[in-house]
This record gives structure tokens, C-alpha cells and sequence, in this order.
């Protein structure tokens, strides 16, 4: 299994960027300045990479001491796509597609990952700030299949969505807040899952354009299934649907 690992220096990771590198995140000096630092700033903010301000010692911990000129990357151990580039490559009449609002457990984020290639999901899509980094966790609960199916990162999920709604995608969002359940809505055609945060739910903007709303049954007292065992029940009566 291929680990997370690190770059420092604001002149190696201008070069990583721009040559193409799948960076995870970019951990920045507070107060940091400087001509070069703003060039590196200005590319962070071109391909939406997402960062974090951090004190020196965070820094110094990252990378055991070396020089690190403030500023040290995490390289994505695997490569994230476009929607564009998904929908050049795909070539089915019902194509599945999971969104992702926000899951920050790494654990979740690994098994819901597994549960989506084993269930033919097409393709993962998720916000590129606010949810939990494929990193060596994640990519070990997902048992390999973090490598065999796209991820794209976006960087907003209301436009994913809008662009998925023009392409002719229903959007399902998995959600309490409704009366239909799971079974009652229609999967077997062109289709979008979303699944909500740990703690949040679906944000109610996306909520609000939502095609449809879809709730799992609880016959117990608790109030709610944990998010990747939630995912596992919505795509597999997807799958029910579709070989009926």
C-alpha cells in the first residue's frame, strides 16, 4: 500500500504542481510572506488545493526538523479526476455516481469507498475542502478499492450536482428528512447517491435541489445508522433494482 508522503519547500512544491502533481494538502507557516511564497499562494488558489495555516512546530513535526521553508505538501497517494474527464470515459445508459457532503472520518470515508466498487458505483465525488483526506487509513479500510475507482474532487457540490442534473443524473439524496423511503424511489436509471456528514447531515442547500429525498427505515430506538453502513444499505438496493 503506497503511504502518504511529504514535500518541503515552497520552490518544490511550485514544481510539483505544476507538473501535475495529485497534492492532498498544503500545510502553511502563519505569517508566511514573500515573492516566492506568492507565487505558490497564487497556484494553490488556481487548482484549489486545499491548505491549512499552521504554527512552526506543526511544520517541524511534519518533517522531522528538515528544512521546510514554512511550507511542506502531501502528496496524494492516488490521483483525482475531473467530472469532465468521468463522463469521457464512462459508457453505460444507468451510470451511478456517489457524492459525498462532507465525511470526515477517514474509516467511513475508506469503507463507504470499498462498499461503492463493490456495488459498480462509476465514480466518487467529493468537495475538495471539508472532508477526510484518502490518506493511509483510509486507503487500508477501503481494502484497495480507493485505486479502482475515480475520485473527483470538486469545488463546490452544488455545481457537481448542477452539471450531473444537465448530463440527465437524478439526484437522490439519503436523508431523514423525507417520508419516501429508500424502496419507494426509483434507482434503476441515471443516478446520483448522496450521503451527508457524521453529524450533519446533507446540507440543506443541496437538499433543496435535490430530485429526490430517500430514508432507511429504523424499527429500534436509535436514531440513526453510523454513514458507511448507511451508504451499504442505499447502494445495495440500487443493485436490487437493477437486476429485477
Amino acid at each position: 500500500m503506497q503511504e502518504t508522503s511529504n514535500i518541503f519547500g515552497i520552490r518544490a512544491i511550485i514544481e510539483a504542481i505544476n507538473a501535475g502533481q495529485s497534492l492532498e494538502k498544503v500545510y502553511i507557516q502563519k505569517g508566511l510572506s514573500g515573492h516566492l511564497f506568492s507565487e505558490l499562494n497564487t497556484l494553490i488558489k488556481q487548482h484549489n488545493i486545499s491548505t491549512s495555516y499552521v504554527p512552526v512546530e506543526k511544520l517541524n513535526h511534519l518533517s522531522k526538523n528538515q528544512n521546510h521553508q514554512g511550507v511542506i505538501a502531501k502528496i496524494s497517494a492516488v490521483d483525482f479526476y475531473s467530472l469532465e474527464d468521468i463522463f469521457t470515459t464512462i459508457n453505460k445508459d444507468k451510470p451511478l455516481f456517489l457524492l459525498l457532503d462532507q465525511i470526515t472520518d477517514v474509516r467511513n470515508f475508506g469503507a463507504i469507498l470499498r462498499t461503492a466498487e463493490c456495488t459498480g458505483v462509476d465514480a466518487i465525488i467529493i468537495p475538495n475542502q471539508g472532508s477526510a483526506p484518502l490518506n493511509a487509513d483510509a486507503i487500508k479500510t477501503s481494502a484497495g478499492a480507493a485505486f479502482k475507482i475515480p475520485i473527483c474532487k470538486v469545488n463546490h457540490l452544488l455545481d457537481a450536482i448542477y452539471f450531473l442534473q444537465a448530463e440527465g443524473i437524478q439526484i437522490v439524496a439519503i436523508t431523514e428528512k423525507t417520508e419516501d423511503t429508500i424502496y419507494e424511489v426509483e434507482l434503476n436509471k441515471p443516478t446520483a447517491l448522496i450521503m451527508g456528514s457524521e453529524h450533519k447531515g446533507i446540507s440543506p442547500a443541496i437538499l433543496k435541489i435535490a430530485d429526490a429525498k430517500a430514508k432507511l427505515p429504523l424499527l429500534g430506538d436509535i436514531a440513526s445508522l453510523n454513514v458507511s453502513v448507511a451508504c451499504g444499505v442505499a447502494l445495495y438496493e440500487t443493485v436490487r433494482q437493477r437486476r429485477s
